[in-house]
Order: C-alpha cells, then sequence, then structure tokens
C-alpha cells in the first residue's frame, strides 16, 4: 500500500472552510495554514501573505515534533498546541487530533490578538477537521 503525504481533497477543502472561519471569526489574526506533519502545505487562509509557506510547513512540523519529544522526556503527554508570543506577534501551532490524516494548523497572528478567543477558534476547527478525517481511511 503506498502511503499519501495529502489528505483526500474533499477533507482538505473541508478543512480550508474550517481555517477560512477562524480568519473571519477571530480580529488580528493574519494567516493560517493546514499542513501534513511531515511538513508539506495543505491549504492556507491569509490577510497577510507568508511568502516561505513552505518553509513554514517544514519548520512548523519539526517544531512540534521537538516539543513532542521535550514533553515526554518530563513525562507529560499528548501536545495539542503551542503558543510563541513575539514582540510583534504570537504564532500558534496546533496539532490536528486526527488518526488517518496527522496534520496541523499553523496560525499567525497580530500581539494583540484576543489569545482566549484564537485557542477556541482553533480548537474548534481542528475538532470539526479530525471529525471529517474518521470518513476517511488510508
Amino acid at each position: 500500500m503506498l502511503l499519501q503525504r495529502s489528505a483526500p481533497d474533499a477533507l482538505i477543502n473541508l478543512a480550508h472552510e474550517s481555517i477560512h472561519e477562524v480568519l473571519r471569526e477571530v480580529n488580528g489574526v493574519e494567516y493560517i495554514m493546514l499542513c501534513s506533519t511531515d511538513g508539506f502545505e495543505l491549504t492556507s487562509v491569509h490577510r497577510k501573505n507568508i511568502n516561505n509557506s513552505g518553509k513554514l510547513a517544514a519548520v512548523s512540523s519539526s517544531i512540534l515534533a521537538m516539543v513532542q519529544a521535550f514533553l515526554g522526556e518530563i513525562n507529560l503527554n499528548g501536545c495539542q498546541s503551542m503558543t510563541l508570543d513575539a514582540e510583534n506577534g504570537k504564532a500558534l501551532i496546533s496539532a490536528v487530533p486526527s488518526h488517518n490524516h496527522p496534520m496541523l494548523v499553523v496560525v499567525i497572528s497580530a500581539k494583540d490578538v484576543m489569545l482566549g478567543h484564537l485557542l477556541l477558534a482553533v480548537k474548534r476547527a481542528t475538532e470539526q477537521i479530525a471529525e471529517a478525517d474518521q470518513n476517511y481511511t488510508q
């Protein structure tokens, strides 16, 4: 059986709508990308263009893997998301809890984004994607 790097088009389209809803709902969100856990961009929505999205997908995947390894070393399991707070904005990386097609969501936002609102919206989106993913098999 040949393993796919990408999820089925129907799932990516649904995921696109889910992340687009986050962009519409949360003020201050500038860019959202869905990527595979092996570092490939699947889809994105944005108010501000990111020129190096391929590199961003690869780096985000590596960061999530490193943080998961770190948490394992300190006996914390199941890293779901991480938030990075910089002088000029915030970044959020969140795992999509799906078994058939593991993915992650990367969000770039303004510094003054309402973080609780963003976290809740991203959680809803990742849960929608994971629920839809249950309808697909590898």
